[in-house]
């Protein structure tokens, strides 16, 4: 649908464009975006390289360990079909330190080894996703983030005279999304149980 949604304003704009006589108006608004896309994604390829070897840092001091270890009892509540030590819990731990860093692009590996170790624990219905499927996505879509790296990345890329001032609000607002998050997913856990 979302793409229908883009078609449909690109398809408008260049009628607008061309009704108005300024279909030049549409190649250059095309070749300044791809430029701006370009110079932007080059120019947060050293932010997430460095992100992404404090993450690998971590992984091998047994940081990672611990902290799925401290966060062990959430875990258990979140993902009560899942065993302890099933690899899929490490792949949630290392997508949820990913995103709470800021760090989606880092983050999706993690989450699509995660998703693959769920399935593999759903062998009943294979073609459904299983709780555990679906609580990991709500908690992956709304996760909490304390260090909004790449948006700190984009704002200092384009001259902010404070890039951290959103972390505040940044770690309120995905604090909320979380907890909503959360509470839809056991709210509708329950609801669909039995059907």
């Amino acid at each position: 649908m979302v793409n229908y949604v883009w078609l449909g304003m690109i398809v408008f704009g260049i009628i607008v464009a061309g009704v108005q006589g300024h279909i030049e108006v549409v190649t250059r608004a095309a070749l300044d975006g791809a430029q701006v896309a370009v110079k932007t994604s080059l120019s947060l390829i050293a932010i997430i390289t460095f992100w992404l070897g404090i993450m690998k840092l971590a992984e091998a001091a047994g940081l990672v360990q611990a902290l799925a270890r401290l966060v062990r009892p959430v875990m258990r509540f979140l993902f009560p079909g899942v065993p302890k030590d099933h690899p899929a819990m490490g792949a949630i731990v290392m997508n949820l330190s990913a995103n709470i860093l800021g760090l989606g692009n880092a983050a999706t590996p993690m989450g699509l080894i995660a998703m693959q170790e769920l399935q593999k624990l759903n062998r009943h219905r294979p073609d459904t996703a299983s709780e555990a499927m679906c609580t990991f996505l709500a908690i992956n879509t709304g996760c909490i983030t304390l260090i909004p790296t790449t948006i700190i990345g984009i704002r200092l890329l384009y001259g902010s005279q404070d890039p951290t001032e959103i972390v505040g609000t940044t770690v309120f607002a995905t604090f909320c999304g979380m907890t909503v998050a959360i509470i839809a997913d056991r709210i509708l856990r329950g609801i669909y149980k039995y059907r």
